[in-house]
């Protein structure tokens, strides 16, 4: 098996996403990483058809993934940067695509041109939402291709639209004889009384693709259609077992990061007593005042460890039940004021 090489922040935010009870928050830390969507999409992707998980994560535009594109009409073009939480259009709430991001579609691309697709990942806690999620993955689709030509340009040129991948990871209230399953809607021709018929490429334009999981032990077999798929989502959308790294390094090879598995879990684990333990003395208190600096104190403390930006904003929202927007404004306010 072709594994994937692991980066150390994918690493990290394996260990970090450890519980992954609030799941929203954990699971968008962990999925934006090329060697983790490099195996959710090469099973779910039908351009990515007998590529390797390697050459699927090659074809991603790593600096192009965001949790911050709003799904509202005339707005996807746009990213979230203030205090703001709802833009009005029609009364419409604001909706920010989970995960957004750009890959290569090798089948059109050529060595002098690249074409991309505009994929966006879903993970939902829940697939019992009071509406059909299908229909859900559909207007995102929607939204998705019209933005292609929501730029300003002085001429509409629809040859400049590519195809557009939603797909759902839904994790429970999956009806029994759907879970772990594979759903793929897409674009066909049902009908031509033309002699000629049109180039699928050019109207098969939006496929959704819905996983719904479910019981969290799997017991699929390996011949079964998306089995790789379907064992690699069981084991890191609940919560850790103990064979969860042994499971997740046939995937992706984390051998050159040995030391900072090691100090990840050890790291990790006297963090959650610190900091829980300090957010529990403040809840007890009422003080504000304590939470903020116990927030001061996290960020303080893993910038002189030299940690990553974005692994302190998850730790952030995880310890002190922070919005991703409000983790940002804490660590631009204490990290601005460092003394180095």
């Amino acid at each position: 098996m072709n594994r994937l090489q692991g980066s150390a922040e994918a690493l990290s935010a394996l260990q970090i996403t450890e519980d992954m009870k609030g799941l929203d928050t954990q699971s968008k830390s962990l999925l934006q990483y090329a060697e983790v969507l490099a195996v959710i999409l090469r099973d779910t992707i039908a351009e990515y058809k007998g590529y390797s998980w390697k050459e699927v994560a090659e074809f991603i535009e790593v600096d192009s993934i965001t949790s911050t594109m709003e799904v509202s009409p005339g707005r996807t073009n746009t990213k979230i940067r203030s205090d703001a939480t709802e833009y009005h259009n029609l009364n419409e709430k604001t909706s920010l695509f989970d995960l957004a991001f750009r890959a290569r579609n090798p089948q059109i691309s050529t060595e002098d041109i690249q074409i991309n697709l505009h994929i966006d990942v879903e993970p939902q806690k829940t697939y019992d939402v009071g509406y059909p999620i299908e229909k859900r993955g559909m207007y995102y689709l929607a939204r998705r291709l019209s933005s292609q030509l929501s730029l300003a340009l002085n001429v509409t040129d629809y040859n400049r639209l590519s195809k557009c991948y939603s797909i759902w990871i839904c994790r429970d209230d999956i009806p029994r004889e759907d879970q772990y399953s594979i759903s793929v809607y897409e674009m066909v021709n049902t009908r031509n009384t033309a002699p000629n018929t049109v180039s699928r490429e050019n109207y098969d334009l939006m496929t959704l693709v819905v996983i719904k999981l479910g019981n969290t032990v799997y017991n699929g077999d390996e011949e079964d259609e998306g089995y790789e798929l379907l064992r690699f989502l069981n084991t890191i959308m609940y919560p850790h077992k103990d064979d969860f790294m042994d499971t997740v390094s046939e995937y992706i090879d984390f051998s050159d990061n040995e030391a900072l598995h090691k100090e990840v879990i050890h790291v990790s684990t006297i963090e959650q007593i610190k900091y829980e333990g300090m957010r529990e003395e403040v809840r007890e208190e009422g003080r504000e005042e304590g939470r903020t600096e116990g927030i001061q104190a996290l960020i303080l403390d893993n910038l002189e460890e030299k940690i990553a930006k974005e692994r302190i904003l998850v730790k952030l929202q995880k310890y002190f039940d922070l919005t991703e927007e409000k983790a940002r404004q804490y660590y631009e306010r204490f990290a601005s004021g460092r003394v180095v």
